[in-house]
C-alpha cells in the first residue's frame, strides 16, 4: 500500500497485535487507505476505461501469465461499499470517497445492456468482449459474448442508487430467469434441483446456474429496496438455506458458489446480507455461521481471507480473534496479494454435473480475478467494523 513506515506499523498493531488502539489512528489509517485506492484508479482513458478500477486475471492451468481484465464487477463493488462505509468516514475521507464513487460510475454505462433493459454485464457491451485482451479468443467476441447476469446488475443497480422504479422493473424481469420446470438445473446436488432458485445469467439459452454468494447479492438488492418477495426470492433463500445446514458452504465450497469458491468468501456474503436486515430463516442459523468462521480462523489462511471473516464476524456481533500474519512479508505485499482472488470466472460452472465437477477440479476454463483496490477497499471496511464494534462496546 505504499504507506509510511509509522503507518504502517500502526495498521499491523491495530490488526494483529491486540493493541488499544486510538480514534486518531484509525482515522489516519482509514485515510491512507482511501488514498491508495484514489491512487489505484485511473484518471485518463488507457488501458482501462477513466474511473474503472483495474483488475487481473489468470487463468487456472497458466498462473504465470496475468491478463488486463476490463470488468465493472470490482468498481461496482468499490462503490457500493464505499456507500455503507461513508457514514463512518470524516468529512474530508468523504470527499475522498465522493471523488472515487463519482469517477467510478460515470464508466458505468459501458456495460449497460445496449437493448435498453436496466440490466448490466461484467464485460463492456459497447464493444463486446469476452476475456479483454486474449489475443485470437477475441475473434469470438460478439458471437461468444456472455449474456447480462444478476450480479453484475445487482451490484451496479445498487451502486448507482437507481429509483424504485427501476429496481422495481429489473426484479420482475429476473422472475423469468430461475430454475422451473420449463429450464431446470442439472448441475448440483440433486436434492436441490427442484429449488426454484435464480439463476445466475439472464440468459435464455444459458443453463441454470446455482451460486449461493450470487444469490445472497440478489437478496441483499431486494431487501435494500424493500421490494415484496416473489418465489424465486423465497427459493432462494430455501437454497441458503439448506447449504448452510448441509454445511455445503465449507465441504463443498466451490460446488454450491463456482464463481467465489470459498468458505470464508461466501460466509462474508451471508454477514452482509444479514446485516442490512434480520431475516428469520437465516438468523436461526446465526451462531451455527459464526462457529463456522472461529473455525476458519483458526486455521492457516491467506491473510485477506482471514480479514473477511473477521468482517463477517464484526458483523455479527462478535469481537474476533486477531489476524495471524507472515512477518517475511510487507504489509503491501499481504494486503495487495496477486494469490488472493476474491471472484473467480468459471466456465466449468455451467456444464452438466459430472462434468462440472471433472473440469472444475481440472482448473479447466476456470480464471482467478485480482484487484488491487479492492484489495485495499476490504482492508477499509473491516477497519470501519471494529471501530463500530468498539463504539457499541463501550458502556
Amino acid at each position: 500500500m505504499r504507506q509510511s513506515g509509522i503507518a504502517g506499523w500502526l495498521l499491523v498493531v491495530y490488526l494483529f497485535a491486540g493493541i488499544p488502539r486510538s480514534k486518531a489512528n484509525d482515522t489516519l489509517m482509514a485515510t491512507q487507505l482511501l488514498h491508495r485506492i484514489a491512487a489505484l484508479q485511473p484518471k485518463e482513458d488507457g488501458v482501462f476505461p477513466k474511473g474503472l478500477f483495474p483488475s487481473f486475471r489468470t487463468y487456472a492451468l497458466n498462473k504465470h501469465r496475468q491478463k488486463a481484465d476490463i470488468n465493472v464487477f470490482f468498481t461496482g463493488l468499490i462503490t457500493l461499499t464505499l456507500k455503507n462505509l461513508r457514514k463512518d468516514l470524516t468529512p474530508y475521507q468523504q470527499r475522498v470517497a465522493d471523488g472515487i464513487m463519482a469517477a467510478a460510475n460515470a464508466s458505468a454505462a459501458k456495460f449497460k445492456n445496449r437493448k435498453g433493459r436496466e440490466t448490466y454485464n461484467f464485460w463492456p457491451t459497447d464493444t463486446p468482449r469476452i476475456f479483454p485482451n486474449s489475443g485470437w479468443m477475441n475473434w469470438f467476441d460478439k458471437q461468444q459474448a456472455l449474456p447480462d447476469d444478476l450480479d453484475d446488475t445487482v451490484i451496479m443497480l445498487l451502486a448507482l442508487n437507481v429509483d424504485d422504479s427501476i429496481a422495481t422493473e429489473v426484479h420482475t424481469l429476473m422472475q423469468q430467469f430461475a430454475n422451473n420446470g420449463q429450464k431446470q438445473v442439472n448441475n448440483t446436488f440433486k436434492t436441490y434441483r427442484n429449488i426454484g432458485a435464480y439463476s445466475t445469467w439472464f440468459g435464455k439459452k444459458m443453463p441454470v446456474d446455482f451460486d449461493v454468494s450470487v444469490l445472497s447479492n440478489v437478496l441483499y438488492f431486494v431487501q435494500s429496496y424493500g421490494m415484496q418477495w416473489t418465489a424465486a426470492d423465497t427459493a432462494s433463500l430455501q437454497l441458503i438455506e439448506k447449504v448452510i445446514g448441509e454445511k455445503k458452504h465449507l465441504t463443498d465450497a466451490p460446488y454450491v458458489s463456482p464463481h467465489y469458491s470459498s468458505p470464508a468468501i461466501i460466509l462474508y456474503h451471508f454477514s452482509r446480507l444479514m446485516q442490512l436486515k434480520p431475516i428469520v430463516g437465516l438468523e436461526v442459523n446465526k451462531e451455527k455461521l459464526i462457529a463456522d468462521a472461529k473455525g476458519l480462523l483458526k486455521k492457516p489462511l491467506p491473510f485477506m481471507e482471514q480479514v473477511l471473516l473477521q468482517t463477517a464476524l464484526l458483523r455479527w456481533g462478535v469481537q474476533p480473534d486477531t489476524i495471524q500474519v507472515n512477518n517475511n512479508r510487507s504489509l503491501e505485499e499481504l494486503v495487495e496479494d496477486e494469490s488472493f482472488s476474491f471472484f473467480i470466472a468459471n466456465m466449468a460452472s455451467m456444464l452438466p454435473d459430472g462434468l462440472k465437477k471433472t473440469a472444475g477440479a481440472a482448473g479447466v476454463g476456470k480464471f482467478y480475478y485480482f484487484c488491487p483496490a479492492f484489495n485495499n477497499l476490504l482492508l477499509l471496511e473491516n477497519l470501519v467494523w471494529h471501530r463500530r464494534q468498539s463504539v457499541s462496546l463501550q458502556p
